[in-house]
């Protein structure tokens, strides 16, 4: 068996597409290499800031030879019919099989190589490789993400030659673009590939890139007592833009440390990709970053971190000049600013969205705990920060701002709730308790989704532009961490109260089949028309903790079955509606069933009323025997039109009682 190593090499690929881009190339080569039927044990891809590298190991050097039978004509079939598949086939009439007057043809196919598969593989793959962004260059016609410059493509340890656009497939690749010898160098295995790009100054595992800055970003803290301040989002984007990544400490002017703390790391994050440093065991930042360089400076980085250090200090001056300009403009004299700023073209100002918030933050403060004055109050206030030089250089502090610029002058809980109300943003975002914040954060979001749902802006498919899907798990996350009790639909204006309602009962069916929960389970209870999250969540607890049981399915068995029956009737005609009755001469077991109902199905319908849909579960369980025995004794469909219709009522009453629980039609078995 043979390996594979593939290198795309280019200038440099955005960090922000190398873990996808690392997936794809995994995902097309694979699928490209078993459409071949060339059979693949392991596939391993590598991204970094300048190369895409593949290697797949347990290939064969060849196809296998297959036979393929091919059908033809009729035996009697005329002479220009027969010559014809003949051609096709490449064969003569005495090597036809002829078997039930049909003429077959075995045509024997001898296996490619593997090497000529790969050539082809990856100039298809290349040229429709799904970048989110490509460019052309040159006079050629290939599209990559930056200008392709080398190809390795070795299959067991010999190159597979072909060229892509003047690109030519070699056993050549380059080291660090600064340190060491800049020319290229030769490979002979994925092993060799490793240990000769790390001698050249290479890592090329990202999760080796971040583990080293990591480390070595803890140690350069640890030298001068202090402490890293990890971010996971800024050491995943950081780690793709060094090959050779290389943590330095630096020092910032302390005045700095004046400006909130979260201005400080939006500077040093979003503009210089630095880490924030803090003294163990105190609040707030220290005079410090960590910056990661992709050399190893001789000198130990003093010239790279003075240019950094004078870099940052020119941020952070812009920094303090807007705090403090800012400050001396009230927020609610900022809210006129708001009238001249388009929201949506079709759904007005930024400052008629305010005023919505508002109107909806107040109605639904009494379901949350919250004064309606405060959270009316908060809402008022909530976008004020978008007109503050702050705000418009750091996008990313909207409502952190406003946050700060309220406290002191508001009640805290209405600065508490003007800074958090864009919460929970994702799910690993904290999602707020604060009974004003949870209002307002509700209106935030209540009022985006109804919005683009009023003028026909749904997401489809991969596209959702103005991000709904993440607002209504916002307001899932929020409902549910707070328990609010509310019908949804009472939240929606009438003409999107439908779409918004299977809207949230697709994203929530996301939400909790990724945390384990089967998605049939969500249907059945969605079915019912119920649009209290809390209770519709406690519905699927229980059915999920039941359907764990053997009990359970033999229940749904005979739900079924009874439910299927109705449904054939149905197709015939309307189903006897009425009360059931024990008629003279009922089998034992029709009427034990009749009784067993008449007990259960209100104390099924008192627990569901009481919200114990756990007991409810229980106590349907105890129809089991009685169904069974139901059906193991007794006929539905008797000759008898009476007996026949007072069964199909009594099935119906089996279906009406679980379907006080739930619609367990949708319930796979």
């Amino acid at each position: 068996m043979a390996e594979l190593l593939l290198e795309l090499f280019s200038e440099e690929i955005p960090a922000r597409m190398q873990r996808q881009a690392a997936d794809d190339l995994a995902r097309l080569v694979r699928s490209g290499l078993q459409e071949a039927g060339v059979d693949v044990s392991d596939v391993q891809t590598l991204a970094g800031p300048r190369r895409l590298t593949l290697i797949a190991t347990g290939l064969p050097l060849s196809q296998p030879d297959r036979s393929e039978e091919r059908k033809g004509p009729r035996a009697n079939a005329p002479e220009q019919a027969l010559a014809g598949f003949l051609r096709s086939t490449g064969l003569t009439r005495e090597q036809l099989v002829e078997r039930d007057g049909i003429l077959y043809a075995t045509i024997e196919k001898k296996g490619r190589q593997t090497a000529e598969i790969i050539a082809e593989l990856v100039d298809k793959v290349v040229r429709t490789f799904p970048w989110p962004k490509s460019m052309r260059w040159g006079s050629g016609t290939l599209r990559w993400v930056r200008p392709l410059q080398r190809i390795v493509c070795l299959l067991d340890g010999q190159v597979v030659p072909f060229e892509i656009d003047g690109v030519a497939s070699a056993d050549l690749t380059e080291g660090h673009r600064f340190m060491g010898d800049p020319a290229p160098f030769r490979v002979t295995s994925a092993a060799d590939y490793r240990q000769k790009l790390e001698a050249h100054h290479v890592v090329l595992s990202a999760a080796d890139r971040r583990q080293r800055i990591l480390d070595g970003a803890r140690a350069v803290c640890a030298v001068r007592g202090l402490e890293l301040v990890e971010d996971d989002g800024l050491l995943e984007e950081v780690s793709g833009l060094a090959e050779w990544p290389t943590p330095l400490l630096g020092d910032m002017d302390p005045a700095f440390l004046t400006l909130p703390p979260e201005v400080i790391r939006t500077s040093m994050r979003t503009h210089q990709k630095y880490f924030a440093v803090r003294q163990p065991g105190q609040p707030g930042l220290a005079p410090h970053f960590v910056t990661v360089a992709n050399i190893a400076p001789l000198d130990g980085g003093r010239l790279v971190l003075a240019g950094n250090s004078k870099v940052l200090s020119g941020r952070l001056s812009d920094a303090r000049f807007f705090w403090s300009e800012d400050r001396k403009v009230p927020l609610d004299a900022r809210l006129d600013k708001l009238k001249g700023v388009t929201f949506h073209a079709k759904l007005g100002t930024m400052y008629q969205r305010v005023e919505r918030i508002e109107a909806l933050a107040r109605r639904i403060a009494p379901l949350v705990g919250a004064e309606p004055d405060l959270a009316a109050r908060a809402a008022h206030l909530a976008k004020a920060d978008l007109g503050t030089g702050m705000v418009g250089e750091f996008p990313e502090l909207q409502g952190i701002m406003g946050g700060y610029y309220a406290r002191g002058i508001e009640p805290d809980a209405v600065a508490d709730a003007i800074r958090d109300h864009y919460k929970p943003q994702g799910p690993g975002d904290t999602v707020p308790d604060a009974p004003v914040t949870v209002a307002v954060a509700l209106a935030d979001k209540i009022d985006t989704l109804t919005s683009f749902f009023s003028i026909d802006e749904k997401p489809t498919g991969s596209r959702d532009p103005f991000a709904l899907r993440r607002a209504a798990l916002g307001v899932i996350r929020l409902i549910l961490t707070n328990r609010v009790r509310v019908g949804l639909r009472s939240l929606f204006p009438a003409e999107v109260q439908d779409d918004l309602a299977a809207f949230f009962a697709d994203r929530l069916k996301v939400m909790l089949k990724d945390e384990g929960r089967r998605h049939d389970l969500v249907d059945a209870v969605f079915a019912l028309g119920d649009d209290d999250l809390v209770r519709v969540v406690a519905r699927i607890d229980a059915l999920t903790e039941h359907f764990q049981s053997q009990d359970i399915e033999a229940l749904l068995a005979g739900y079924n079955r009874a439910a299927n029956i109705l449904k054939a009737e149905a197709r015939k005609g309307t189903l006897p509606t009425g009360p059931v009755k024990v008629l003279p001469g009922a089998p034992v077991a029709e009427a034990e069933l009749i009784g067993s109902l008449v007990h259960v199905a209100p104390l099924v319908e008192a627990a569901v009323r009481n919200e114990q849909f756990g007991p409810a579960m229980s106590t349907l369980g105890d129809l089991r025997q009685a169904i069974d025995a139901f059906f193991e004794q007794v006929l539905v469909n008797d000759p008898d039109p009476d007996i026949r219709d007072n069964r199909l009522k009594l099935l119906t009453q089996i279906r009406d009682t679980f379907h006080i629980v739930a619609d367990f039609s949708l319930i796979g078995g």
